[in-house]
């Protein structure tokens, strides 16, 4: 009876170990069969699940403007005084919400596309509506020196800045500064140019690529990846490796994303690629997701980050190169000097904020971060923050810059387009992919948990029963 009790401990702890290495074995296997699915269904092919996700966005696309009102006119424009900036706003745009068009599939295992530029107003999430009016920064005329540097031509712009009653400051609606507005200074000019000025014109109605992408089709560590942008792998804006397009259009990253990767993704917005960098885990609507956020090393100074020298073109006002926080993007905004950064100069050299006074970063308000499903590889939300200055030099022939000592950086305003996963793509998500790894996850751990507590158990049971049988 002794030996029959001690075989049948010995066989549960056995069966114990089986359960346990078949919890074990489920982990490779199990993992298999998902990488399966998604190489089956991740992939951007008319049919699979990735492909309707990729049409249109999963969730709507908000777009809020912050304006930096001046607060001191009369002092800047007399006495040259430092401007006191005020934020005001949000006011709300929907963005993205139509499918992207013109989609074709090409044979090289590619997919081509145009992403559509359309904004409506949305009252209800506004402080106000579209004609609040703001004192701001007078586009044309800080402009103008940029554009037309000849001091010859500088004189004549200053007689049809003056007749114009065109300063250096101007009142304007929140809708003519973002979608643009006929400029009396610019009307005056006998020359062929556009009259219309604004901060995001031509934007309404517009299409933003030629995109071509990876499908993943050949291999799924590429699927997303931009192969290029408006027919060409670079943009002629920079120099050497900065004036690459590398990445994704920021909607998804190659599946199986891990937190030790660094991604990266390309915005016409801002003219360059740029990248992610993990910062923590998140749950949103039930989904687990990393954080990637886009780090300070970024916007370094490229004393600090040697790869970021290549983005330098204006050495005067970047103080030859040496400070942090904002890029020049002039080159792709026909010469005009805009320069963006992040809100409030977050991240920024104390040289940057010297022109103004008003700026209060904030991390937290104003750092751009991406929320990714690491399985799956899609952006559940996402949050893009931006802000638009011009660069104000002085010129002696102009007189609405004669009080302008040194060239400054000029807020406009500044932008956080963000988005989440609604609530039926999150249940579609949740019952498609993340429950089933869960109940997997659970499966593996159960299995080993139970198995090794049975193989211990009886183990434990049978070395016990032996020893009394020794004595």
């Amino acid at each position: 009876m002794g030996c029959d009790q001690n075989c049948g401990l010995l066989a549960a702890a056995v069966i114990g170990a089986v359960v346990a290495i078949l919890g074990g074995a489920l982990i490779p296997v199990g993992n298999y069969f998902i990488e399966k699915t998604i190489k089956k269904e991740g992939i951007i092919e008319n049919g699979t699940i990735a492909y309707e996700n990729w049409i249109v966005p999963g969730s709507p696309v908000y777009r809020q403007f912050w304006i930096f009102n001046v607060e001191n006119p009369s002092a800047v424009m007399e006495n040259g005084s430092r401007p006191i900036l005020t934020q005001r706003g949000p006011y709300t745009y929907r963005m993205r919400y139509l499918p992207k068009q013109n989609i074709t599939e090409n044979p090289d295992s590619t997919v081509s596309y145009f992403l559509p530029n359309i904004a409506r107003f949305e009252p209800a999430l506004s402080i106000g509506p579209e004609n609040d009016t703001y004192t701001v920064v007078n586009l044309a005329v800080v402009a103008a020196p940029a554009l037309y540097p000849s001091s010859f031509v500088q004189t004549l712009l200053n007689v049809w800045m003056k007749s114009s009653k065109s300063f250096l400051l101007q009142n304007r609606t929140v809708n003519e500064l973002l979608w643009g507005y006929e400029d009396p200074f610019l009307k005056k000019v006998p020359f062929p140019i556009d009259k219309k000025v604004g901060i995001f014109l031509p934007f309404n109605e517009t299409l933003d690529g030629l995109y071509t992408v990876y499908s993943g089709k050949d291999s799924i560590s590429k699927t997303s990846l931009i192969q290029s942008y408006k027919n060409k792998s670079t943009l002629s804006f920079w120099e050497g490796p900065c004036d690459m397009v590398n990445g994704t259009d920021g909607a998804s990253f190659p599946p199986f994303v891990k937190r030790d990767d660094v991604l990266q993704f390309f915005s016409s917005d801002i003219c360059r690629s740029i990248y992610g960098e993990f910062d923590s885990d998140q749950v949103v609507k039930g989904i687990p997701l990393y954080r990637f956020i886009v780090p300070p090393g970024a916007f370094a100074s490229p004393l600090i980050n040697p790869d970021n020298i290549c983005f330098c073109l204006d050495k005067v006002i970047s103080k030859n190169c040496t400070i942090a926080g904002a890029l020049d993007i002039s080159t792709c905004k026909q010469g005009k000097p805009v320069v963006i950064s992040l809100p409030h100069f977050l991240y920024a050299s104390e040289d940057i904020k010297e022109g103004v006074e008003g700026m209060n970063p904030n991390k937290e308000e104003h750092m751009t971060y991406l929320d990714i499903e690491p399985t799956t590889g899609f952006t559940l939300q996402f949050a893009k923050r931006l802000q638009i200055n011009l660069v104000v030099r002085p010129a002696p022939k102009i007189t609405a810059l004669q009080k302008v000592d040194f060239p400054f950086m000029f807020p406009i305003l500044w932008l956080n387009e963000t988005a989440v996963i609604d609530d039926s793509k999150a249940e579609f998500f949740r019952s498609k992919v993340t429950n089933k790894i869960k109940l997997l996850h659970l499966l593996e751990a159960v299995l080993i948990i139970f198995g090794a507590a049975i193989f211990l158990g009886f183990l434990a049971s049978y070395l016990i029963c032996r020893a009394q049988k020794v004595k």
